[in-house]
């Protein structure tokens, strides 16, 4: 039997904070150049996994300071200050409120103000402090319903995801107030379809949901359901992601848009717990707004009252709000149905507010709808 002679290494590796440096230099320039690659995936890696708050990209003013919200008013100087404004109405569902404003050339805001929405404004949904742990559901209608006075007492509702039924809520509690309704990625009818919201709203129990709540101090913490959206997909959460960005770590253009949605991602906000529990429970596991029962500031709301045209936006792969969920208002609303539209595009859930191509391809075109329809 022959052994393969003992090569003795020409690069002392006594010291472990230097031996994968060590290594690659054993291995010559091609070594090296590996371990460049591997530090800067680490360095990347580090960054996106704690990396800092996403932010406006978009010029703008807060017009208000309010409990629940700060308004932004978005209208570039020099705009015409008459008509009915646009509020836009972002999810409040665990993440920032900046996905209506996502980047410079990626931004919902941006399109929308390029298109020729003179007016244009956002809730920017604040982030549940201690002091806010008793707000509900009510507690976000009156503020929108202030907000709404002050800015004339009517306005195009430009409802995204949670905003959606959030602002369907309000049009159905005050009609005379919304001029028009899009609703984009919005549930309505939180039992139509078969996503998987739907299937873990009604199988996991409700004791589980005010655990988690009473834990976070009577709040729905971030964190916790930052953790429930990965488990959905927890191989491209968990693995997936970094042996993207391992592949992709010298690729500036990738690592400037993982970036950008990380800042957004992996900085989730917290909810007040009445709020939230009375999503899961009267709204995703008893569907009372779909029914007619859901009471709100005083009154039981009705789907019939919204008679204001009325956009709905799908997405086809989208399995956080099925599309579904989203055109059951079709049969639900009091609207003429010459004064609807029904749109699904490609894709999933936040591309329809942040996505290059629906952001490019649908909006300007919703936009010019909003102005005909409130003109």
């Amino acid at each position: 039997m022959t052994t393969s002679p003992i090569k003795t290494p020409k690069i002392d590796h006594s010291v472990p904070w230097f031996w994968p440096l060590a290594m690659s230099m054993e291995m010559g320039q091609d070594g090296l150049d590996l371990f460049r690659q591997n530090m800067k995936a680490v360095a990347e890696i580090a960054e996106i996994t704690d990396p800092q708050p996403s932010v406006w990209a978009t010029e703008n003013r807060v017009l208000q300071e309010m409990d629940t919200m700060r308004l932004r008013d978005f209208t570039r100087k020099g705009a015409g200050q008459g008509g009915v404004p646009v509020l836009i109405d972002p999810p409040y569902a665990g993440h920032s409120s900046t996905i209506a404003d996502y980047q410079k050339g990626q931004s919902l805001i941006e399109t929308l103000l390029d298109a020729g929405v003179p007016r244009l404004l956002a809730m920017d949904w604040k982030a549940a402090t201690p002091e806010m742990r008793d707000f509900n559901i009510d507690k976000y209608l009156a503020e929108i319903n202030a907000v709404v006075d002050d800015l004339g007492g009517r306005v195009a509702l430009v409802g995204l995801c949670q905003g959606g039924w959030m602002s369907a809520m309000y049009a159905a509690r005050f009609p005379e107030k919304v001029a028009a309704l899009v609703l984009a990625g919005s549930p309505i009818d939180t039992n139509a379809g078969h996503g998987p919201i739907r299937k873990l709203a009604h199988e996991m129990p409700l004791d589980l949901y005010r655990e988690m709540v009473k834990s976070g101090g009577g709040r729905m913490l971030g964190q916790y359901m930052l953790a429930g959206w990965k488990n959905m997909h927890p191989g491209e959460q968990y693995l997936g992601k970094f042996i993207d960005l391992y592949a992709h770590a010298t690729d500036e253009k990738y690592l400037k848009r993982t970036k950008a949605f990380e800042r957004w991602y992996e900085n989730p906000i917290d909810l007040p717990g009445p709020y939230y529990l009375q999503s899961i429970e009267l709204l995703f596991k008893k569907n009372m707004f779909a029914k007619g029962q859901f009471v709100g500031l005083g009154r039981t709301l009705d789907l019939k009252a919204i008679t204001c045209p009325l956009y709905m936006l799908a997405g086809k792969s989208d399995d956080i709000t099925t599309w579904e969920q989203v055109y059951a208002a079709e049969h639900l609303v009091g609207t003429d149905p010459a004064k609807m539209v029904k749109q699904t595009v490609p894709g999933g859930h936040i591309g329809l507010f942040m996505g290059s191509n629906t952001l490019k391809d649908t909006w300007p075109g919703i936009a010019k709808w909003i102005m005909e329809a409130v003109s």
